[in-house]
């Protein structure tokens, strides 16, 4: 699994500046900072990127395709590769930290929060170049205009699971998780001109229930069939319906209590059960909209259920699922991932507030309350539209969140020490330790590098050398360690794999 953010941007005192320009200024400062002395580092590899394939068995034409989705080309745009195996970039007039794949919701919140750290070093770096501007960074999703940006979570599945049991089931669970995984927003609609609350950010900016589109019409099931891994054994999920979290806690439920509704989705578990509400994109709004918590959604088989009612029975359903399928012997991960989402929903029914420790949208609406109350102010009070938007400033000294949990009111799953290490240090249970060692031990003889390969340039070699990484749970610290550290040279690297085979 993995995490992909897109980070708003804003250039102080230049309301037109360009943002793409902005953002490649982001990202070539870090490039320069993390690569000290390296003329070029690895460019993206795109050969194998497929953004226009679809899931239900088609490929979109390029001529019927809005310019957003073709992500296979190569527009010039700063682009590196980091030596904990993220890639930073720019991604639709955005820069983007795309996190190391991993194995388990913890590590994904670890990976996420350190692409924090990178962005921040990034704006920084940016702002004190010569003749450059301040910039700040947001790990939000709108800029209430009109605009939203995404944050993306990406989960390997067997091809094998039908596509139509993910729609069917997937649906109402990302309707009814924003309820722990919503970021808090003050406005509703696109541009946010109806200035209330709402629990998600990104809610009202999904149009259909299915679909290839992730900027345009975005569906709440995202089709596209890009595995990054051996297509002929998985797919991909590529899931675009989730806030940006700042909380550790919320990101860790997100993709913990995801993971588990993919496994009984797997194992054919939620066979004769059925969540799915009548009118899907309305009720993900109305969901959105109604943060006491208390909207029923109307079913297609008529039963009506609040989002907590319904995210109570997939809770049920896990339980069982991993009762039944592991009894004692299931990992304390999930174990605590279950312990938590199954006290979370008590406690968003009976105690809100006391929430506020652990759940963005609740952290969000108890700050703005408080300055409501202070101060006496309307909802519409510009005051309060700058307190939304300050939350997800992600400088540790002006962000909101990042005060509350320096005053111990936003938990915390990890020490700074341990996000500085990931910072540098990829995770070493998958195929990124393989890419990322790659990058800090041999940075100039990596022409290009992707999910799925490691392309190599060794002086004097008749050609470049493409090292397919297909198979995601290989080239791990175990697997390749040993080998990585035998071989002070690139090149030595590249004969020890051709004598090898590849193996």
């Amino acid at each position: 699994m993995g995490i992909e953010t897109e980070y708003g941007i804003s250039v102080t005192g230049q309301p037109t500046a360009n943002a793409i320009v902005a953002s490649s200024q982001i990202v070539n400062a870090y490039a320069n900072f993390a690569l000290p002395g390296v003329r070029r580092g690895p460019r993206w590899d795109y050969n194998e990127e497929f953004p226009l394939r679809d899931a239900r068995g088609f490929d979109m034409s390029r001529a019927d395709a809005d310019l957003s989705q073709l992500t296979d080309e190569d527009l010039g745009l700063a682009n590196v590769i980091l030596t904990n195996g993220a890639r930073l970039y720019v991604d639709h007039a955005h820069p983007e930290y795309s996190a190391p794949e991993v194995t388990n919701p913890m590590d994904a919140v670890l990976w996420d929060r350190a692409g924090m750290l990178v962005m921040d070093k990034a704006a920084r770096l940016a702002t004190a170049a010569p003749g450059g501007s301040p910039i700040l960074l947001y790990k939000n999703n709108t800029d209430n205009k009109g605009a939203s940006y995404g944050c993306h979570e990406n989960y390997l599945m067997p091809r094998a699971t039908p596509f139509a049991e993910i729609v069917r089931l997937l649906i109402p669970f990302f309707i009814t998780r924003q309820v722990f995984a919503g970021a808090g927003r003050l406005g509703i609609g696109q541009d946010g001109h109806d200035l209330r609350y709402q629990i998600s950010q990104r809610a009202d900016f999904f149009e259909v229930e299915v679909g290839l589109e992730t900027t345009l019409k975005r569906p709440i099931i995202n089709t596209r069939d890009e595995p990054h891994a051996d297509p002929e054994f998985y797919r991909r999920l590529h899931v675009i319906v989730g806030d940006a979290n700042l909380s550790d806690v919320a990101t860790y439920l997100k993709m913990g209590t995801t993971s588990l509704v993919l496994a009984m989705i797997e194992d054919k578990f939620l066979e004769g059960h059925d969540f799915m509400p009548q009118h899907p994109v309305r009720e993900i709004h109305q969901v959105s909209h109604d943060y006491s918590l208390r909207h029923r959604l109307t079913l297609e088989h008529g039963r009506k259920l609040t989002a907590l009612e319904i995210q109570r029975e997939f809770w049920m359903l896990a339980t069982r699922y991993c009762d039944e399928k592991y009894g004692l012997q299931v990992d304390d991960q999930t174990r605590d991932v279950l312990d938590r989402w199954g006290l979370m929903l008590d406690r968003l029914t009976t105690n809100l507030w006391g929430c506020a420790n652990e759940v963005d949208w609740v952290a969000k609406l108890q700050l703005l309350e408080s300055f409501r109350t202070r101060d006496r102010l309307s909802w519409n009070s510009p005051k309060l539209q700058a307190v939304d938007l300050q939350y997800a400033d992600i400088r540790p000294e002006r962000g909101l969140a990042a005060k509350l949990e320096n005053r111990g009111r936003l938990a915390r799953l990890f020490t700074d020490d341990q996000v500085l290490a990931a910072v540098v240090e990829p995770p070493t249970d998958t195929r990124a330790y393989f890419r990322g060692e790659c990058v800090r031990r041999y940075p100039e003889f990596i022409a290009a590098a992707s999910w799925d390969s490691v392309v190599f340039d060794i002086p004097g070699a008749p050609s470049l050398l493409r090292v397919p990484t297909l198979e995601p749970s290989r080239g791990t610290k175990a697997h390749v360690g040993p080998l990585l550290d035998s071989c002070p040279m690139a090149h030595d690297l590249v004969a020890a794999l051709t004598a090898n085979g590849g193996d």
